[in-house]
């Protein structure tokens, strides 16, 4: 397209805009003043990070010079030098305190442990593979604590089969390949690989730790459990679950249900969650890949009819076994926190990639997230201190009833909207997606930004909030939507900025600037139709000072920009088109000269909040619809 035909394009585009002294744009809504977000929301929700306890026993190698007793293994038989051990047949039970060398191949048998000693038993599993068709091939009865050493070097194998004969059926336990009714920690420096092909893979009734070893878990359901805890800690682990991949499940006690990462690596593969913590989540360190449910590929935003919508039946995603219509496949879920302080987490989940049914806090680590619903969802609140967020798919970024951005780098891709500020649980997915509850509308809901850089590409409402919005510092970016049923900013409360950079670029029908109770002032254009995408802005002040230089990634039809460049008293003069040689990061230019394009309109700042144009719908100041 030559430069006459651009120019004629843009003429029309801006049709009825002023070609001067633009129109001041009143707030709607300004019955009331918003309070300041560090009074308010850097300590709201009282969250701090907690690291996993580990004994010297739980990760120092034992010394093979106090073995108590070797339990050799021989196909169908079973030979002890020592003491400590019983053998009926092919079952070997250990009774006593001690450490126990366990090596050689058991074709159809056990290896117990029955001990009312207070004292720790120790496992050195060298070479050791026993499977079991009609039980748990290791079962620990009773014992102060049980340590699995697995010996430098060696390859151990547990196998179970279909079914299980159990002593008590009421109990139903065992009910995992390795099974525990106490304390259990692995350790050491050689392989283990279960094959649970009854139920779950490794499960202990109390503490779970896992400090070392090269670990493989093959489950039909649920891969790891700890009833009142799981911690791990330099360990490469690979689950591949029909169930949820690491789970604790003690709801009835705060202080249990926890599940903590202190290191390693970790590659979990489940049908169902990835992680799943009764009450709370910590990851402080390691590297964690998670694939849930068959990843975002089945999730809800790919998928026009998961739930029927006329009450029938609803759709199952390919490769995915549905228990019934409450099967969760989230990334990583909890019943109370989700707490991140560092490592490298990935995850590809049908549902939210973390879910937590209170709260979320982010204060370092890389994150990458692909969402088949939402990035990250809270019922009662996030806070992001720190790190790297990237949410690379989503129906909806960040999602929770009181959301706080104190920090890090974030960038969100998402099919709604970017940033969604609504109490109540998650109903936010297209059709609702099986066993969720819907948000309400109102209360006090507010997102709090104070710093960090985001960046948000979103089909829906940009930034969204039923309550209000305080900005107090950062950098936000937002490519919003280019239909009129949306717009980069929707809020039903106050927006009031104070400090920071924004820009919110995307459709005009329901076009909404911050509140003109804010401290640092805003200019909104809306053209009266759409600009392509690629098309570059230019804001500078009379005097040559650059303010904007910017590229959105959409076509749009509205640009709001407040920096503290913007002062009472001065002209505003807009560009289109032109070039320049500054830096470009998401597309936004810094440094460098800007070689002009076509002078558009020139803006007298005379009030906080200045149009110029107007929209089809919500004009700048408020009163939005928010959802």
């Amino acid at each position: 397209m030559n430069k006459m035909v651009i120019f004629l394009v843009l003429s029309g585009l801006l049709l009825g805009l002023p070609a001067c002294a633009a129109s001041n744009v009143q707030n709607a809504l300004e019955s009331t003043q918003v309070g300041s977000a560090v009074d308010q929301s850097l300590d709201v929700t009282g969250l701090t990070t907690t690291s996993a306890s580990f004994s010297t026993e739980d990760v120092d190698s034992s010394s093979i010079d106090e073995i108590d007793a070797i339990i050799t293994l021989n196909g169908d038989s079973i030979n002890v030098d020592g003491s400590g051990v019983d053998v009926a047949g092919n079952i070997a039970t250990i009774t006593a305190a001690g450490t126990y060398r366990v090596s050689g191949t058991l074709n159809n048998g056990q290896l117990l442990v029955d001990s009312t000693a207070e004292e720790k038993i120790t496992l050195l599993l060298d070479g050791a593979d026993i499977t079991s068709t009609t039980s748990a091939p290791v079962y620990v009865i009773n014992a102060a604590k049980v340590v699995i050493e697995l010996v430098q070097d060696s390859v151990n194998t547990l196998t179970d089969g279909a079914t299980y004969m159990f002593s008590d059926p009421e109990k139903e336990e065992p009910n995992a390949t390795l099974f525990s009714n106490d304390d259990l920690t692995i350790k050491g420096t050689g392989s283990l690989t279960i094959n649970a092909n009854y139920n779950n893979g490794i499960a202990s009734d109390d503490d779970l730790k896992i400090t070392g070893g090269l670990i493989t878990v093959n489950a039909v359901h649920d891969g790891i459990k700890g009833k009142s805890s799981v911690s791990i800690k330099d360990a490469a682990i690979t689950i591949n679950a029909g169930g949820d991949g690491i789970q604790s499940t003690n709801a009835e006690d705060t202080e249990k249900g926890t599940i903590t990462i202190e290191g390693g690596i970790l590659y979990i593969t489940s049908a169902l969650d990835g992680i799943q913590a009764a009450s709370t989540l910590t990851i402080n360190a390691g590297d964690v890949h998670i694939m849930a449910g068959g990843g975002s590929v089945n999730g809800i935003s790919h998928v026009e009819n998961w739930g029927d919508r006329g009450g029938g039946q609803n759709f199952q995603p390919d490769n995915v076994t549905v228990a019934d219509d409450t099967a969760s496949m989230k990334g990583l879920k909890a019943g109370t926190a989700i707490l991140i302080s560092g490592g490298t987490i990935t995850i590809d989940s049908a549902d939210d990639t973390l879910n937590s049914n209170e709260s979320i806090l982010i204060q370092d680590g890389m994150l990458s997230l692909t969402a088949g619903d939402d990035g990250l969802h809270a019922d009662t609140s996030i806070t992001i201190n720190g790190g790297v967020l990237d949410i690379i798919q989503s129906y909806e970024g960040i999602e929770s009833a009181l959301i706080t951005i104190n920090g890090g780098n974030l960038h969100i891709i998402a099919s709604d909207d970017g940033i969604n500020v609504a109490g109540g649980n998650d109903g936010s997915a297209i059709n609702g997606r099986p066993g969720q509850g819907q948000f309400t509308v109102g209360g006090d809901y507010f997102l709090y930004i104070n710093d960090g850089y985001i960046y948000i590409d979103a089909a829906g409402d940009g930034l969204d909030s039923n309550g209000s919005v305080e900005m107090n510092g950062g950098t936000v970016l937002v490519n919003g939507p280019t239909s009129n049923g949306n717009g980069a900013l929707d809020y039903m409360g106050t927006f009031n900025i104070n400090a920071g950079f924004l820009v919110a670029v995307g459709s005009s029908g329901m076009a909404q600037a911050p509140s003109a109770l804010s401290t640092q002032y805003s200019v909104m254009v809306n053209f009266t139709s759409m600009a392509p995408a690629g098309s570059l802005i230019h804001f500078e002040t009379t005097d040559g000072d650059p303010i904007l230089t910017f590229v959105p990634a959409k076509e749009y039809q509205s640009v709001l920009i407040s920096t503290p460049d913007i002062t009472n008293g001065s002209t505003l003069l807009l560009y289109y088109g032109g070039t320049s040689t500054g830096s470009l990061q998401d597309g936004l230019y810094t440094g460098g000269t800007y070689t002009p394009g076509n002078q558009i309109t020139s803006l007298d700042i005379t009030s906080v909040v200045t149009g110029a144009g107007s929209g089809g719908g919500m004009m700048p100041g408020g009163g939005g619809r928010g959802r």
